[in-house]
């Protein structure tokens, strides 16, 4: 199991900036493109930066509930 550091804010934890992204992926009709994700990421909060959003990005993968294909992100079959 992953826990997170007792002194650590959880409000930069890639797990729960995970369920953030996968909530975007949700809202949109179409497979978005990794910029718009990245785009709407950094704006919720001025601590975030791009190696936080990678590191999220490669958390999902890892975890098998995301996928890349051609620039676009997409939750796996199950994932809905």
């Amino acid at each position: 199991m992953i826990y997170p550091q007792p002194e650590s804010d959880l409000n930069l934890n890639p797990l729960v900036l995970g369920a953030e992204v996968i909530s975007n992926i949700k809202k949109r009709r179409k497979d978005p493109i990794i910029e718009d994700l990245l785009q709407d990421f950094l704006k919720n909060d001025k601590r975030r930066n791009h190696r936080l959003f990678f590191d999220t990005l490669i958390t999902l993968f890892l975890l098998g509930i995301i996928d890349e294909e051609n620039y676009r992100i997409k939750l796996k079959n199950g994932n809905n």
